[in-house]
C-alpha cells in the first residue's frame, strides 16, 4: 500500500493550499471502501488529527482547529483524497500525512500512513 502525498509548500498567512494523496497497491483495489484522512505533526510534538472522510464522502470530521477553514474531499475514480486549506495560519505549519483505514476514526489512529508533505505558513 502506498499513499503518495503532494501539494505542500510555503504560503503566507491567509493564503491557501491544496494537498493531494494518491493511493495505490493491491490492497487499494477497493480504495472506495477505505476511510481517508489527514493528520499533521510539528517536530517535537505529537501527531494531530486534522480531517477524515468516509469511504463514500458522505461523512466528514474535522479537528476544531481547522473547522471552517479546511475541506476534505475524495475522488474514488482517481483513488485520491484532497485537503483544501484556506485562511492558513502560522500554527498550521507542520508535516501533513495522508492516512487510510477500513474504519473511520476522527483520531490519529490509522492502519496506513503515507509519507509526509511539508506545509509552512509564514506570518
Amino acid at each position: 500500500v502506498q499513499l503518495q502525498a503532494s501539494g505542500g509548500g510555503l504560503v503566507q498567512a491567509g493564503g491557501s493550499l491544496r494537498l493531494s494523496c494518491a493511493a495505490s497497491g493491491s490492497t487499494f483495489s477497493t480504495f472506495s471502501r477505505y476511510a481517508m484522512g489527514w493528520s499533521r505533526q510539528v517536530p517535537g510534538k505529537e501527531r494531530e488529527f486534522v480531517a477524515v472522510t468516509s469511504w463514500s464522502g458522505a461523512s466528514t470530521y474535522y479537528a476544531d482547529s481547522v473547522k471552517g477553514r479546511f475541506t476534505i474531499s475524495r475522488d474514488n475514480a482517481k483513488n485520491t483524497v484532497y485537503l483544501q486549506m484556506s485562511s492558513l495560519e502560522p500554527e498550521d505549519t507542520a508535516v501533513y500525512y495522508c492516512t487510510a483505514d477500513p474504519v473511520i476514526h476522527a483520531t490519529t489512529h490509522s492502519r496506513y500512513w503515507g509519507q509526509g508533505t511539508q506545509v509552512t505558513v509564514s506570518s
